[in-house]
C-alpha cells in the first residue's frame, strides 16, 4: 500500500464571509502525480497554500510527510513553483539558481552540476548568464520551474507550471516529471491544459470549493461516459 505524502481530510477554508474550500479530501501518494483542475476561483491555489502551510485551514486536517501543518522544517523537502515568479531581476538565471540552491542546502561542490541539470530540463542552458530582467515571460516560468526542481525534493508542488511554455518543451518537462515519479517522488500539479490532465496518475476536479471527482483519468472518463478529461470537466460543470 502506498503512503500518503499529502493527506488533506475534510479541509475547510474561509476568507472573511467567503467559503473557499468545503470539505476537501485529497491525497498524493509516494511515486504519484496528482493533477488538480478546475476553473479560476475554484480554490486550487488555496489547496496548494494549505498543503504548503502558507494558509491554515479553518476545519479538517492537513498533513504532509505525516506531519501536521504548518511546519517550516518540511519546506526543505518540498519543491514549490507558484503562479507568480519570485525571481531576482538584477541577477542572471545562473545566479538565481545558485542563490536558491544555497537556500535549499545544496553543497557548493554539487552546485554547478545541479544547476546544469535543471537548466537542461527547462531548456535554459544558453541563457543562464543573461540577466533575468531580459527574460521573456515564458523564460521566467521555466526558470521558476528549474528552481523548484533543484535539490531533488521528495515532493513537488507546481501551480500552473507550463503556462506560456511551448508544446515541445512542455512534453520535455512532463517526461522529467514522469522520471521523478518513477523514482518515487510525489507531485501535485494544477493545470488549465486539459491534455496534461490525461498524463497524471489521478486527477481531482475542483468546483466551487469541492472535489467533485477524484480518480484515474481513465476511470473518470468511463464513469462520465466521455472520451477526454476536458469532457469530464464540462459534464461535471453541467455543460452539455
Amino acid at each position: 500500500m502506498k503512503k500518503a505524502i499529502i493527506d488533506l481530510q475534510h479541509l475547510a477554508k474561509n476568507f472573511g464571509d467567503q467559503t473557499v474550500l468545503k470539505d476537501i479530501n485529497l491525497t498524493v501518494n509516494t511515486g504519484e502525480i496528482v493533477g488538480l483542475i478546475g476553473p479560476s476561483g475554484a480554490g486550487k491555489s488555496t489547496v496548494i497554500k494549505v498543503a504548503l502551510g502558507m494558509e491554515v485551514a479553518d476545519g479538517g486536517s492537513a498533513k504532509v510527510f505525516d506531519t501536521a501543518l504548518p511546519n517550516r522544517q518540511l519546506l526543505g523537502r518540498i519543491g514549490y513553483m507558484a503562479q507568480t515568479d519570485a525571481l531576482y531581476d538584477s541577477l542572471s538565471g545562473r545566479e538565481n539558481l545558485k542563490f536558491y540552491g544555497l537556500m535549499k542546502g545544496i553543497a557548493k561542490a554539487d552546485m554547478e552540476a545541479a544547476v546544469q541539470h535543471v537548466a537542461e530540463v527547462v531548456d535554459l542552458t544558453d541563457y543562464l548568464d543573461k540577466r533575468v530582467a531580459g527574460y521573456s515571460g515564458g523564460m521566467m516560468r521555466r526558470l521558476s520551474l528549474a528552481i523548484a526542481l533543484l535539490g531533488d525534493p521528495d515532493l513537488l508542488i507546481l501551480d500552473e507550471p507550463t503556462v506560456g511554455i511551448d508544446p515541445a518543451l512542455r512534453r520535455q518537462i512532463w517526461a522529467e516529471l514522469g522520471r521523478l515519479r518513477d523514482e518515487g517522488r510525489s507531485i501535485l500539479i494544477t493545470t488549465h491544459v486539459m491534455d496534461e490532465a490525461e498524463l497524471v496518475d489521478r486527477v481531482a476536479l475542483l468546483l466551487d470549493g469541492k472535489v467533485m471527482a477524484f480518480d484515474e483519468p481513465g476511470v473518470l472518463k468511463y464513469e462520465y461516459g466521455v472520451n477526454s478529461i476536458e469532457d469530464v470537466f464540462l459534464k461535471a460543470e453541467g455543460v452539455e
